[in-house]
């Protein structure tokens, strides 16, 4: 796990190795293990390590194949490296080092760039082909690790975050009114876009191509498809879902440092620590964290799934003085990202670091095996949608509508209200809006100072309704895994886990995003993922039945989400005003500072919970202080 920099100049000049170290330098967090830099003509790459596998000097990037016409700065790991590595050795390969990096060289050398169909990982990398005189990136197929570029007519530069790429001097900080949108909907900006207007991202499963003249090529190498015919029973697929969960736990067990388990006492990560007690022959390290409130702690869990386990267990408490680290975080989640659970992740990495450099999690299970009940509600909302307008609009929305706001997690007065104000729309729709956190209307108001851009009033359900279009599932719930796969999971989830540990330069693993055991669930039957749309994981329910306790099996779900709504009316009230002032608003320009003033005082005065949307607000103005107004 490290960080990658790097540009290519399409005019043919030298490559500035001072460009290239001030791009890896902001990456230090990433990689505090080393630096390297590598000039060749017009090509400058740079690496910041954080050393995983095979801790000599050996691994140092960026690494030259045999004959140095091939050079690759990568990012992440190979899982199945050395079962590749054994199949180049029979083909006459010689190798210096046992990196997975080295394998990456040879793989392309040998298959080009159809080597990537071969790469079991988490990864995102750039390789330097000096005969070709081409420049390759790309990124793992579900988007676990972030790539970052901006391709003008005079250059290409690259990252794994954006304030890397901001270090070379060509690049302007133009404000993107489009992603403002989306961002301000989602509380963070999807890819291809980032808040910059010259600066995208790499999408999950892309390559890009470049040669030294500027012309080349984005194109898709993997495609999540479903088959929704030809079903097993249910014990077959039980079997095979066990074996490919154990065995994408073992591959990921393979380390040279201590490595541990993120524990929340769910099931899904409780699942990951079980199987990896099948695979070591010590107990776990696991760690987690707590808040102090009832409906937020899960450490009365956590510790039952510890003791099942038999996990060596380290925890944490977490108050409300902890989220004024949040200037902190938003210099880490610069895209940027405003998912509050961001502050238990960021604390619970730096605990789990103290004791290890890399640690298992349990993302991605909710999206490839239904764990979320917007699942459930889809199918509800078909059935409210045959009740009568006027019932609907008339009676039941006015009854929800008056229910008192509560500050307990994820609470029943906010989901109805959630549901019920999508009640005309479509449920593919309504699927897109039960994330969102500022609704158009919302947006049109907050955004009254540049309402003439047109770009100000983009929808971000056109992006929804297009991933809905991408995939050939037919059934209802594998559309919305589908959706949910390719955009939900990566560009607010995984950038969650990946920027708030590498803050702390640990590594996190993510078993159940194997490729295997996605395209596995993809061939599973809708129903044994949401049993008579009751059980949401079904499968994975089965499959550790009599593994772990019954109360972990099936607990309800809650997330990993912090008290901020509380937070906001008590400890951290001042902080607020501080940052969505009238001055500091009026500064961006671009918020309408009177909206700003009536969100804070329906949450203070308890009319509305609107703590996601303050934080969306608290986020974006820190950002713009840093990265615009201070230009980090």
């Amino acid at each position: 796990m490290c960080g990658i920099v790097g540009y290519l100049d399409f005019d043919g000049k030298p490559a500035q190795s001072k460009i290239v170290e001030a791009m890896a330098q902001t990456l230090e967090h990433r990689g505090p293990d080393g630096q390297g830099i590598h000039i060749d003509g017009p090509v400058g790459l740079g690496h910041r390590r954080l050393s995983i596998i095979d801790l000599s000097s050996a691994g140092t990037q960026p690494m030259p194949s045999y004959d140095r016409t091939l050079w690759v700065t990568f990012n992440g790991e190979i899982y199945n490296f050395l079962e590749i590595r054994q199949d180049l050795v029979r083909l006459g390969y010689q190798f210096r080092s046992l990196t997975d990096t080295e394998v990456i060289l040879y793989a392309y050398e040998e298959w080009g760039i159809q080597c990537l169909q071969r790469f079991n990982g988490m990864f995102a990398f750039c390789l330097w082909d000096q005969r070709q005189q081409t420049l390759w990136l790309a990124r793992d197929r579900l988007g676990i690790k972030p790539l970052f570029y901006i391709w003008s007519e005079q250059f290409i530069a690259f990252a794994s975050e954006i304030k890397a790429v901001l270090q070379h001097p060509q690049v302007k900080r133009t404000l993107d009114y489009e992603a403002l949108s989306y961002y301000l909907a989602l509380n963070y900006v999807p890819a291809p876009h980032t808040l910059f207007s010259s600066i995208r991202q790499l999408m999950p499963g892309q390559a890009l191509q470049v040669d030294i003249n500027g012309k080349g090529q984005i194109y898709d190498y993997w495609q999540l498809r479903y088959q929704e015919s030809d079903y097993q029973s249910e014990s077959a697929y039980l079997e095979e879902f066990e074996a490919l969960l154990s065995d994408s736990v073992r591959l990921r067990l393979m380390s040279d440092v201590p490595f541990g388990a993120f524990l929340s006492g769910g099931l899904d990560s409780s699942s990951i620590a079980y199987w990896m007690t099948q695979h070591l022959r010590e107990p776990v390290k696991a760690f987690s964290i707590g808040f102090g409130e009832p409906s937020f702690d899960e450490l009365d869990y956590a510790h039952l799934a510890a003791k099942s386990v038999g996990a060596q267990f380290h925890t944490a408490m977490v108050q409300a003085d902890a989220a004024t680290i949040l200037p902190k975080l938003v210099w880490h989640a610069e895209e940027p990202t405003a998912d509050s659970s961001m502050v238990a992740v960021f604390h619970l990495a730096a605990m789990a670091r103290e004791h290890v450099t890399m640690t298992l999690g349990g993302d991605g299970a909710d999206e490839i095996l239904a764990g979320y009940e917007t699942y459930q509600a889809y199918f509800v909302h078909q059935s409210y949608r045959r009740l009568p307008v006027w019932f609907r609009q008339h009676l039941l929305q006015p009854l929800v509508d008056r229910l008192p706001t509560s500050d307990a997690k994820v609470s029943w007065d906010f989901k109805l209200k959630r549901f019920v104000a999508a009640g005309d729309l479509s449920s593919e729709d309504a699927h897109g809006t039960w994330r969102m956190i500022f609704s158009a209307n919302a947006r049109a108001r907050l955004l009254d100072p540049i309402k003439n851009s047109p770009q100000a009033s983009a929808d971000v359900l056109n992006l929804y309704r297009a991933t809905f279009a991408q995939t050939n599932a037919r059934h209802a719930l594998n559309r919305m895994l589908y959706v949910d796969t390719r955009f939900y999971l990566p560009n607010d989830m995984l950038v969650k886990v990946d920027r708030m540990s590498m803050a702390h330069g640990l590594e996190v693993r993510v078993p159940f995003l194997d490729h295997r055991l996605v395209e596995f669930a993809a061939r599973v039957p809708p129903n044994l993922k949401l049993k008579h749309f009751r059980h949401k994981k079904y499968l994975l329910k089965a499959a550790m039945q009599g593994r772990l306790p019954n109360k972990i099996l099936w607990r309800r779900k809650q997330g990993f989400n912090i008290p901020n709504g509380r937070w906001f009316k008590g400890e951290l009230k001042s902080f607020v005003m501080e940052h969505l002032s009238i001055p500091k608003l009026k500064d961006m320009g671009f918020l309408d500072s009177h909206e700003v003033s009536m969100i804070l005082c329906d949450h203070f005065e308890e009319r509305k919970d609107n703590s996601h949307q303050i934080w969306c607000l608290l986020t974006l103005s820190l950002w713009w202080q840093q990265f615009i107004q201070n230009k980090i």
